[in-house]
């Protein structure tokens, strides 16, 4: 007998369809997908079958298609079927077979999803598939989340099947004489997931007979663990995390304080591409000198004097601009320089984002760009020469914030004006002045 009620109380009690729903069912021939589709159909589910042939068995793979095709015709639902080229893709991008296959499958099932209209997509994982992951996932290092294995529900990925254990779906097909296909390469310990099938979880059954049971009580808890995890990072993003213009800020005496600091602080971290590994360098970092910088792929996280600046890469600083004496504008970063010339020594007081200098000094191209280690300048109105970072300093300006600064820079070499706050002494409009040229910044 097919357990429907089962089947039905899983589904409702994970939210994962409901009787308006339409539903795409991955189908491989396989004994867990034709349980699956039966189950479907006796509860009256509106679905269809996707099956992909990826073309790596020969007559095997087509038989499998043709198995598939008749059993939708004999339960009257529509079919989607795929051939893939599944080795080329492989090769072409470097992955294994059975990643390029995993990556092809589920791009097909979304497409079809959005073009045919259906709610989900329907996998026919069970508990030993979930108990597999978790050893493959403790075997390859894992973190709290790798300990939950397969969730009944992922985006529009639902899996109904999850209730029922390999032995007791091999049961119901067998009992009711359910026609199946059988997966040559299912029987071949080359696969880590097959070692682990056929290799380690018949050991572990001897130790524990009721081994899936066991699992599926362990799994309750942790997926306890991570949603009181998931709470308590939550409560500290809210508390520990400033959001300021474009970035994130995290004091270090918050980070020093919080307990277990490496599990926590990797979770504040992870969304923006965070290692362990990066994190661990930067918890061994906080006492040190300040001004180091870790990155991910998207993300750079400053380790400034007092906390934690997280911004994304390529966000306010800018490539070095060349500007030719014909320019009128210049864009850098999240600024925009205006280039006026007069003929009277014009000086502009007041206004930090402006600024008049004696246009004879000036010998083109002039270059508008980030400060660079050994910058010096001669200060307006001081002697002698001052170097960027010791200004820098002395104006209490935060270690990531030197390299938003626009310097505009003389083709000989020298500071004309680190835009925002103060020209050089050199370029100043004297008596002496017979044009100016005015530069002036508003941020985009």
């Amino acid at each position: 007998m097919l357990p429907v009620k089962d089947f039905i109380d899983f589904v409702e009690r994970h939210s994962l369809f409901d009787n308006s729903s339409k539903i795409l069912a991955a189908v491989s021939g396989g004994m867990d997908s034709v349980l699956m589709i039966h189950l479907l159909k006796s509860a009256g589910v509106n679905f269809g079958i996707a099956h992909c042939n990826f073309q790596l068995r020969g007559d095997e793979s087509n038989g499998d298609e043709n198995f598939c095709r008749q059993l939708a015709q004999q339960l009257g639902v529509p079919i989607h079927v795929i051939h893939f080229d599944t080795l080329s893709y492989a090769s072409e991008n470097k992955v294994s077979t059975q990643m390029a296959a995993r990556t092809l499958r589920y791009q097909w099932f979304e497409e079809i999803r959005q073009r045919e209209g259906y709610t989900a997509i329907a996998l026919a994982h069970h508990q030993n598939d979930t108990i597999e992951t978790i050893l493959l996932n403790l075997t390859r290092g894992t973190g709290i989340a790798g300990l939950h294995g397969i969730m009944p529900k992922n985006g529009k990925l639902v899996r109904p099947l999850l209730f029922l254990s390999r032995d007791e779906i091999q049961k119901v097909i067998n009992d009711l004489q359910i026609p199946y296909r059988e997966d040559s390469s299912n029987s071949s310990s080359r696969y880590a997931r097959n070692k682990i099938r056929l290799e380690v979880i018949p050991k572990l059954k001897e130790l524990n007979p009721a081994l899936e049971q066991t699992f599926e009580s362990n799994l309750i808890r942790f997926r306890e663990l991570e949603e009181l995890l998931e709470l308590r990072v939550a409560e500290l993003k809210q508390k520990m995390v400033v959001v300021n213009d474009q970035e994130l800020h995290i004091a270090l005496s918050n980070v020093r304080n919080i307990q277990p600091q490496r599990l926590l602080l990797y979770n504040l971290l992870k969304e923006y591409g965070f290692n362990e590994s990066i994190v661990d360098d930067i918890i061994s970092s906080l006492d040190k000198h300040s001004g180091r910088t870790f990155e991910s792929n998207s993300f750079k996280l400053i380790l400034d004097r007092d906390k934690l600046i997280l911004r994304e890469k390529g966000g306010a600083s800018g490539q070095a601009v060349i500007i030719n004496i014909g320019d009128h504008e210049a864009r850098f970063g999240k600024y925009k320089l205006n280039i006026l010339h007069d003929d009277s020594p014009l000086i502009i007081k007041d206004n930090p984002m402006a600024v008049s200098v004696d246009a004879d000094r000036l010998v083109y191209p002039l270059t508008l760009r980030s400060w660079q280690q050994g910058d010096t300048f001669t200060p307006l109105g001081m002697k002698g020469r001052k170097k960027l970072s010791d200004y820098f300093i002395s104006l209490k300006i935060p270690l990531h914030k030197k390299e938003e600064i626009p310097l505009l820079v003389n083709s000989n070499g020298g500071i004309i004006w680190i835009g925002g706050y103060r020209p050089d002494d050199n370029y100043k409009v004297t008596s002496n002045t017979k044009k100016v040229t005015i530069f002036e910044l508003n941020i985009i």
